[in-house]
């Protein structure tokens, strides 16, 4: 069975929901065609062996469960069975079909669910399938759904059992696909585009050199798994390459449709179904432990976790897990903001690695643009990224097109990690510039306007997938493509090689930078901290003075908080006697002093005997308000302010001119600091206390290619030329 057998079946099970139209909407089809297909192809599964597992059910019947099951499945041949003597299509003696008794269809089809094994009703459970049997009933359409559904042979009977269950799988995989596409708003949740999938498979994958070694058992684990494409495609890298490979595959999600088809899925496939958690993946790591008791890690890891989803319900857990634990946990580097929890994903991920001297693993994670560089330096983001970064985790980014996604239109970017990273990309981290590499869809969905290139999904494509994995394995610096650019600026083809003749008309070839390396120090900075020292003069002045009425330390003496009436009005009282005692000073002081005073020191050396003489007595609080309100910034000019000083004859810094600077890490503080700070600022210093480290990766900076604007006469020629067009409208309009 080809690709396009596969397909065909496919759309030929998928055509059943022009049964459902009107009842049911697009985006609700799958709650049907997905939950019957799986059944289907059980009960084709189960059909050869049906009557002997009821004897064999009847024999063992009054033993304990786990000895029923055992020889239920010896039985049957799969870790199922079903205990019904109802069947879609009979398939021998005492077995009656669901079909036979119309009227019925609903409580028989719910009896005939009911007989599965447990593992297989709880698919059923997560589906909600019960609601649909109701739905459908009323609506007059179960019987002729079930009726069409009853036609398809799912059981690939002259296939072996292995190559039964791929092309199973490849159908199953195929109405997961449409399903996903047809409900657009949804599709973001538990789906990502095949492509995006291949690519991820392809750079995670192509660098292995021992896939092709016979019965190689390799582990695949998804956190966020969903449908279970990545982990899907995954494993048909594995057997494309080694038909005796033996991948074992992980997931786990928390949206019960997802994992009901993800579980659905792999028994399908015979695949262990057990492997995949239903459970949040924060709060309840269903992968925490292997069956030996010791801490599971993974061979390799995919990841696309939803983009800029809050974590507060999980707030509690992850923070005590990160304070408790620390780096013995998995959250030990920090935490993200609130609003995001991308990060968290792939501090879970980076847990569960493989230690390097027992093979090691690989990560492929899909990002939008906030882990680049959201996040202060010392803060959650900049500590994670300063962690994968130091420990040398971090192989390549790599920029995707804009629109790949069917929930949104915003960039991505695919995170390669390893530890166990080849000597050459050794302290290094590549990136790779792939925006370009994309091919418009043939119909929008959702907001997925636009695919990566994949000639073995659309022959006439350009092999994008192939090109930028050959980048990532080239791991050349500077490596660039020539991409064609039509009048709108619209990408047209991107090319490895320079073209060999002019552009068409209207179109412009440009050589483009796709690939650069760069060491892991080259995104690292010290976040440094300026100070310059707080210059004030004081002067007594009636709109100085005015001031002090708005300081809080001065309000709050005529307030109070006393509950008793009687005693508040007295201590309100007391409070405005205090303010007038404190107006009269300064007056005082104004009298004495008109002049502006320069020197903070002397400000004050000169309120004190006036204080004393009229026995007002400043308090601490007191003396700031004053000092703000008769103070003012005196940073300019010959005649400025001296540096008001602390207690041991240091410069104060002034809060209002405090600065920041980042410098590279290559680079040294003082130099730095000599050349971009001290020219300008004289005066100021470095407050080495506040030094932190941060980490970003400024993608977008790095690819920035620098556009001349377009010539004057251009730019009016343009112009005069819609002013033309517009004046012809007019004059059609009002002709």
């Amino acid at each position: 069975m080809n690709t396009e057998t596969h397909r065909q079946l496919a759309n030929d099970i998928w055509s059943i929901c022009n049964l459902l139209r009107g009842p049911y909407k697009r985006n609700e089809y799958r709650k049907v065609i997905l939950p019957l297909t799986v059944l289907r192809r059980f009960d084709c599964l189960l059909a050869p062996t049906k009557a002997q597992a009821l004897i064999t059910f009847n024999e063992f019947k009054s033993k304990p469960e786990s000895i029923i099951r055992s020889k239920m499945q010896a039985t049957t041949g799969y870790p199922f069975y079903n205990l019904s003597k109802l069947e879609l299509r009979p398939s021998g003696k005492d077995i009656n079909s669901l079909l036979d008794d119309p009227s019925n269809l609903a409580p028989n089809l719910n009896s005939y669910i009911n007989g599965y094994s447990p593992n297989i009703r709880a698919i059923f459970e997560r589906f909600k399938f019960g609601e649909q049997i109701e739905r459908m009933s009323e609506k007059n359409l179960l019987f002729k759904v079930v009726q069409k559904f009853a036609t398809f042979d799912l059981s690939f009977a002259s296939l072996s059992a292995d190559q039964a269950a791929m092309q199973m799988g490849y159908v199953f995989e195929e109405l997961i696909r449409i399903g996903a596409e047809q409900s657009n708003e949804e599709a973001g949740e538990h789906f990502t585009p095949r492509e995006v999938i291949k690519l991820m498979v392809n750079l995670l994958l192509s660098p292995e050199q021992d896939l092709r070694r016979s019965h190689v058992v390799k582990t695949i684990y998804d956190p966020a798994c969903g449908t279970g494409g990545m982990l899907s495609v995954a494993e048909k890298y594995i057997r494309d390459l080694n038909i005796e490979a033996k991948p074992h595959l992980y997931g786990q999600d928390w949206n019960d449709e997802a994992w009901a088809v993800c579980r659905s899925d792999m028994l399908i496939k015979g695949e262990d179904a057990d492997n995949i958690a239903l459970g949040d993946t924060f709060t309840k790591d269903a992968h925490a432990r292997d069956e030996q008791g010791q801490k599971r890690s993974f061979d390799y890891m995919l990841a696309n976790p939803p983009f800029g989803v809050e974590w507060k319900q999980q707030q509690r857990h992850i923070e005590n897990e990160r304070d408790t634990l620390g780096y013995q946990g998995r959250f030990g580097a920090g935490t993200p903001r609130i609003n995001d929890g991308a990060l968290l994903f792939l501090q879970h991920m980076i847990a569960k690695m493989r230690r390097a001297e027992e093979g090691g693993s690989r990560i492929g994670i899909v990002f939008n643009g906030s882990p680049l560089f959201t996040g202060d330096a010392g803060g959650g983001e900049s500590e994670i990224r300063r962690w994968v970064i130091e420990n040398d985790w971090l192989e390549a980014v790599v920029a995707l097109p804009e629109q790949l996604f069917y929930n949104t239109g915003i960039s991505t970017y695919i995170w390669v990690l390893s530890n166990r990273k080849e000597a050459h990309r050794k302290g290094k981290v590549q990136l790779i510039d792939a925006r370009n590499h994309w091919v418009p869809m043939e119909k929008s969905l959702g907001n997925k306007r636009r695919r990566i290139g994949d000639p073995s999904d659309k022959p006439k494509d350009p092999d994008y997938i192939g090109d930028i994995t050959g980048l990532h394995g080239r791991f050349e610096e500077g490596a660039s493509r020539w991409v064609l650019f039509d009048k709108d600026g619209k990408v047209v083809t991107v090319a490895a090689s320079a073209p060999t003749g002019d552009a068409p008309e209207g179109q412009t070839w440009k050589q483009l930078v796709v690939s650069k390396v760069f060491d892991n120090e080259d995104f690292g900075y010290h976040k440094i901290t300026i100070e310059r020292p707080l210059r004030l003069n004081f002067h007594a002045t009636p709109e100085r003075l005015t001031r002090l009425e708005d300081e809080t330390a001065f309000k709050n003496l005529a307030s109070s908080s006393k509950k008793d009436e009687a005693a508040r009005l007295i201590d309100i009282a007391a409070g405005e006697k205090r303010q007038q005692q404190i107006r009269d000073l300064l007056a005082e002081f104004a009298k004495r002093h008109p002049e502006q005073i320069n020197d903070r020191k002397v400000f004050l050396e000169s309120l004190k005997p006036v204080d004393r003489e009229l026995n007002v007595r400043l308090s601490a609080p007191e003396l700031k308000a004053v000092v703000n309100a008769l103070g003012e910034r005196d940073n300019e000019g010959e005649y400025r302010a001296e540096i008001c000083r602390n207690r041991d004859g240091e410069a104060e810094p002034d809060a209002e001119l405090r600065d920041t600077e980042n410098v590279p890490l290559k680079e040294s503080i003082q130099a730095y600091f000599e050349r971009e700070v001290l020219p300008h600022v004289p005066d100021a210093w470095i407050d080495h206390s506040k030094t932190k480290v941060g980490y970003e990766i400024p993608l977008n900076r790095h690819f920035y290619r620098y556009e001349p604007p377009r010539e004057l006469v251009v730019i009016e020629a343009e112009i005069k030329a819609l002013e033309a067009d517009i004046v012809r409208l007019l004059g059609e309009v009002t002709a």
